[in-house]
């Protein structure tokens, strides 16, 4: 996560919004608001509804938005000991054994049992930051069966560019941890170079220019040495995938005997997917645009390594929000659903798969803002689960963690369920075309990087046909599955059906899908 105070400025929306419903003025797209004046739903003036009997009626619905009672920052999530233990950045462990309910086992303190004892090492290149204390974040935790040990995987930062990635291990996954080593720095000028391990890892007289600019650090190229995760790939080999904004997304490979990077052996020049002994593998980003984030995960279905990132500012009002990619090696090249991957493109916000941004639906409280920081992991039940931190619309930036259940659709990519997990009926259960018909709730969540909150508003589907659109659209339901199409304007969209209780504690069937241009949809039929 990008810790500096800039703000991005809001990208414009060079994409056009298919869905319709709304009329202003004539202008008919999807309807989005500034984040000040959000209104709960959009009644389509041109909707007429058919006889939806099992459909809850717009005031019949309830509202309400998931409350944990807990604050954690990039979540990541990891099953042991029976539990579920999440950490994140300001050194919080936090404990559940049901997604629900979760205690602190550290929250500021507990996290580490020396790390500011004596010359505290980890912060000895970055040093104190801009507020005259000192910064972890983001922290990891992996299991390295070959050591026996838990390892957490953590940045200390000081500016937007100058930290470093560091090791702590423990016997449990709740810690304390144990300091080990700072072991990858960024940020330096060309007076810090010998503050670094870099000369250690190239070679004494190898040429360093390549990473200065101007004698400082050049961070048009070369990464921000925090958000580190770790994941082990089809062979058994395990990577740590890291970086934020600056140079973009890096890899390295690590060595399971000591939990530590394995360099490459040598640089390979490329415009994307370059190679550089000390930070590794470049998987996408650059010039300093707004991508960090990381998080990789490996489908044996599929055959596919998935990289979450997140786009945008970190702030409520900074367009945070989540994107997905995909590649069939865990070195890239990491594409998305139209095919591409990114590099320093200035249009950088149309790559990359939006799987949520800000929206709102009519049974949340307020608007859901700025969701990222975001992992996956497999819950006890062997279900995928995606986990991040969620702002919301209410004028401040208090966060908390949320856990959504993911699927795979049938082009083999992740789509997310709408709501908290906790009530999905069991995905075995299979739709037919008239199981889909009724009033649903749609959000089209665009490509945009910016504080516009995306409102659903009121469509109807019924005999493969969808209504209150600017373009009629259509759809099929996979015989004896959950799986559905959807043709709406140029864009084709695959994904799920899910029936589950929303966190109002509405019934509700949800279809989540994707699109080949990387937009996502989401549709909420409440019912009786």
């Amino acid at each position: 996560m990008n810790k500096n105070s800039r703000i991005i400025p809001f990208l414009c929306l060079l994409s056009v919004s298919l869905l319709a419903g709304c009329r202003q003025d004539k202008d008919i797209g999807i309807h989005v608001k500034d984040s000040k004046d959000v209104d709960a739903v959009i009644q389509s003036e041109d909707n007429e509804k058919g006889d939806y009997s099992n459909n809850l009626s717009i005031e019949d619905i309830k509202i309400a938005n998931a409350e944990l009672d807990i604050s954690c920052h990039d979540p990541q999530i990891i099953y042991a000991d029976n539990d579920y233990y999440m950490t994140g950045s300001h050194q919080v462990i936090a404990k559940s054994s049901d997604f629900t309910s979760w205690d602190y086992v550290a929250n500021g303190n507990r996290m580490f049992d020396n790390i500011f004892n004596g010359s505290m090492p980890a912060f000895e290149y970055v040093g104190k930051n801009e507020q005259g204390g000192y910064s972890v974040w983001a922290s990891n935790i992996f299991y390295n069966e070959t050591m026996g040990k838990y390892i957490m995987y953590f940045c200390t930062s000081s500016t937007y560019i100058k930290s470093s990635l560091c090791m702590a291990i423990s016997d449990t996954p709740g810690g304390p941890y144990t300091f080990e080593k700072a072991f990858l720095h960024s940020g330096f000028g060309e007076s810090e170079i010998d503050n670094t391990n870099l000369r250690e890892i190239i070679g004494e007289d190898a040429d360093v220019s390549k990473y200065l600019l101007y004698g400082g650090y050049n961070n048009k190229d070369w990464p921000n040495c925090i958000d580190p995760a770790v994941f082990v790939d089809k062979d058994g080999r395990q990577w740590m995938v890291y970086g934020s904004w600056s140079g973009g997304i890096f890899m390295l490979e690590l060595d399971a005997e000591t939990g530590l990077p394995i360099h490459p052996e040598k640089d390979v020049e490329a415009e994307v997917n370059y190679v550089d002994r000390y930070f590794g593998y470049h998987l996408i980003g650059g010039d300093h645009h707004a991508i960090e984030g990381p998080y990789i995960t490996y489908d044996e279905g599929t055959g596919y390594y998935y990289l979450f990132v997140s786009y945008g500012e970190l702030q409520r009002d900074g367009g945070y929000q989540i994107r997905q990619y995909r590649s069939e090696s865990p070195t890239g090249p990491y594409v998305d659903a139209a095919g591409k991957t990114v590099g320093k493109e200035d249009d950088f916000f149309n790559y990359g798969i939006k799987m949520a941004g800000n929206y709102v639906f009519p049974s949340l409280e307020t608007a859901y803002m700025a969701p990222g920081g975001q992992s996956v992991f497999e819950g006890e039940d062997g279900n995928i689960y995606i986990t991040y931190h969620q702002r919301f619309d209410n004028g401040s930036e208090y966060h908390e963690p949320r856990v959504h259940r993911m699927y795979m659709n049938s082009e083999g990519w992740y789509v997310m369920a709408p709501f908290e997990t906790g009530t999905e009926v069991d995905e075995s259960k299979s739709f037919d075309v008239e199981d889909v018909a009724g009033e649903y709730y749609v959000v089209e969540h665009g490509l945009d990087v910016s504080d516009r909150i995306r409102e659903a508003i009121s469509c109807n589907f019924e005999n493969g046909v969808m209504t209150g659109f600017e373009e009629e659209g259509h759809y099929e339901v996979a015989k004896d599955s959950n799986q559905i199409t959807i043709w709406l304007g140029e864009e084709e969209y695959h994904g799920v059906i899910i029936d589950m209780v929303d966190e109002a504690g509405n019934n509700v069937r949800c279809i989540s899908v994707s699109g080949l241009k990387n937009h996502t949809i989401w549709a909420v039929q409440y019912r009786k």
